[in-house]
């Protein structure tokens, strides 16, 4: 039996926010990053909202980094007295997650994070509060997913917490909360949600729901993604929006590698979370193609590159991604992001046993050693595609 779980509404477009004023309840949490959702106005925007459907609001802020397990528990006691009974992640996917652990420890604040970080093994949520999503960026899909990202603040590993307790109640997809979203922003989320297509289209999970989502997503982001990161309005809404389509894809068929890599490298070397997809990405679909390449040749035909057999395909779906990596100023090796030779060999082995523990290594569609997740962790550093081909 497999199963495809997503917010019970999603609320999309010009004026979606408007939907805040039909919400029921007495107090919302409001969970946010930095001041950039105050100084736009959008932040009162909401608020206001929320206060012609008479909700009280509180807004917890500071959540503009990568959240760790010390930061969420904070959180979530600093609620206790207020007792909301909505919590609204409004942010990039540093928000949106560090809210959803936010909850799951507001509701269960005896669970150990250890526990917490079982996959698929969380407590029931919904006692105290409902949850609602609203991104201000176009790439992570927290407000669609069942997962949120923490870090041991003890260890700086990243764990995402997954079960399908934590999928949003309704996520809010408006285009206006993007308007001022800054290029290089637009260009790694991007990237973030381009990753989701491709890893949860070949992820061990997938299904018919998945595939279709997945290669549909992957087609409009070809589309919209540097027309939206060159300025294009009408294209950076159409990300806004496709961007949770692939949500919803690697939300049922999970995802692989590339996110196994970058969550257990991105903290250790300061590597904004898409950035670091953008890199992993080639050199993992290299890995990958030894069991699956007629699905990366799939994608590369809905993306309309050229080739005669699965192997030109899949040749050309790496070059593209090269290509769009450079046309969107990105770098293509950790080395070129500016990780030195000294910091990566350090960090190397430990990187790769932890790479090993994440649960996206598990519905990878290759089984993977540790010697392998090294060579893939080398091959991203030097750019070096032999490592990984074999």
């Amino acid at each position: 039996m497999s199963r495809f779980t997503i917010p019970r509404d999603i609320y999309f477009e010009d004026n979606a926010l408007e939907v805040l004023r039909s919400f029921e309840g007495k107090k919302a949490a409001l969970v946010i990053g930095g001041g950039s959702v105050k100084r736009n106005g959008n932040l009162t925007r909401i608020q206001e909202h929320l206060a012609a459907a008479n909700i009280e609001t509180e807004v917890l802020e500071g959540y503009n980094t990568e959240p760790t397990d010390e930061m969420v528990k904070q959180g979530a006691k600093e609620l206790e007295s207020f007792q909301p009974d909505w919590i609204i992640g409004i942010g990039g996917g540093s928000a949106m997650d560090a809210a959803k652990a936010i909850w799951l420890f507001y509701e269960h604040p005896d669970l150990s994070f250890e526990d917490a970080t079982k996959p698929f093994k969380l407590p029931r949520l919904r006692k105290k509060a409902k949850f609602a999503g609203i991104p201000t960026t176009s790439g992570s899909a927290s407000e669609v997913s069942n997962l949120s990202v923490v870090a041991d603040e003890k260890t700086n590993i990243k764990y995402p917490l997954a079960d399908f307790e934590l999928t949003p109640d309704i996520a809010i997809i408006d285009p206006v909360m993007i308007e001022s979203l800054p290029k290089h922003i637009a260009a790694y989320t991007g990237m973030d949600a381009f990753t989701h297509t491709i890893e949860s289209y070949v992820a061990k999970p997938r299904t018919m729901y998945t595939d279709i989502l997945a290669l549909g997503s992957a087609e409009v982001i070809k589309d919209n993604l540097l027309a939206s990161y060159q300025g294009d309005q009408e294209a950076a809404k159409k990300m806004h929006s496709i961007q949770a389509m692939a949500g919803m894809a690697f939300a049922n068929a999970v995802l692989g590698n590339v996110h196994s890599l970058a969550h257990k490298s991105g903290p250790t070397f300061n590597i904004p979370h898409g950035y670091a997809n953008a890199i992993y990405l080639p050199y993992v679909i290299q890995f990958n193609r030894a069991v699956v390449e007629d699905r990366f040749a799939a994608i590369a035909n809905r993306l309309g590159l050229k080739g005669e057999t699965d192997a030109e395909l899949t040749d050309a779906l790496v070059e593209y991604i090269y290509q769009l990596n450079n046309d969107l100023g990105l770098a293509t090796t950790l080395q070129e992001f500016g990780v030195s030779e000294e910091a990566f060999n350090e960090h190397l082995d430990t990187m790769a046993k932890n790479a090993m523990e994440d649960p996206c290594t598990s519905t990878n569609p290759r089984e993977t050693t540790v010697e392998q997740m090294k060579n893939l962790y080398k091959a991203s550093f030097y750019g070096q595609e032999a490592l990984v081909k074999a």
